[in-house]
């Protein structure tokens, strides 16, 4: 199922006209015609199903329908993450909003000392953006940062289920008291400071390990969210 990102004022009302790049997208890469469907969502958790009514040269026109399912996992995750190069930051965008997380905040840290420019941030949220619409959920996660490492515990507030990723603790120890919310850190390639891995603690965020293999930081992000978000796959019944 198609789905296209709209403005919530769009989203809103009983008609969307689709021009530009997303009319190039609709009507002449993926050749929609009138009379089919798609989902609409408005990139902050709702979603329709809408209807084409009309396409010309230039445009088309959707007839927005009734409420379609959301697409959103029901735990909400956030993962704060050391600023890693401008490549690995965009696939962890795309992959992280693929999976369901809500928000991608970047952090400042002692031994990762980058930084993301306006540009870079836009591109980001574009990129977020256009993963919603391949994967078919409804929110666009924020992309927030750098934050300042006296932000972290304001960053932290609300959430139960708070976890640090450390290649010393091991596999599993994400324990079950993880309530409707949760956030996970991501440290730099030079790991976290004596201080910063103190004051994480004091902030009563659990450590925890992805196996025996050291991965590189948007690889551990990606793979600690999908511990969190992604349902285990049932075992297939015996033939009996």
């Amino acid at each position: 199922m198609t789905t296209l990102l709209l403005s919530p004022e769009l989203l809103a009302g009983d008609e969307a006209a689709v021009e530009g790049d997303a009319y190039r997208h609709l009507f002449r890469a993926r050749r929609l015609a009138v009379g089919e469907r798609l989902r609409v969502v408005d990139g902050d958790g709702a979603a329709r199903w809408a209807e084409v009514a009309a396409v010309d040269r230039r445009r088309g026109l959707l007839r927005l329908l009734d409420p379609a399912p959301s697409g959103e996992p029901g735990y909400r995750l956030e993962l704060l993450v050391a600023v890693p190069k401008k490549e690995r930051a965009s696939w962890l965008v795309e992959k992280a909003t693929e999976l369901g997380v809500v928000a991608v905040r970047f952090v400042e840290t002692e031994r990762g000392p980058r930084s993301l420019g306006p540009g870079t941030r836009e591109r980001l949220r574009r990129i977020a953006g256009s993963a919603v619409e391949q994967c078919g959920r409804a929110r666009v996660p924020e992309v927030t940062g750098v934050h300042a490492w006296s932000e972290v515990p304001g960053l932290l507030v609300g959430f139960a289920g708070r976890w640090v990723l450390d290649t010393g603790a091991g596999g599993g120890g994400w324990g079950d008291e993880r309530g409707d919310a949760g956030a996970v850190l991501v440290g730099p390639e030079g790991g976290w400071s004596e201080a910063e891995a103190a004051q994480l603690s004091a902030l009563g965020c659990r450590p925890v390990g992805l196996g025996e293999r050291v991965l590189r930081d948007e690889t551990a992000a990606v793979v600690a969210a999908a511990v969190l978000l992604v349902p285990p796959v049932a075992a297939p019944s015996p033939r009996g």
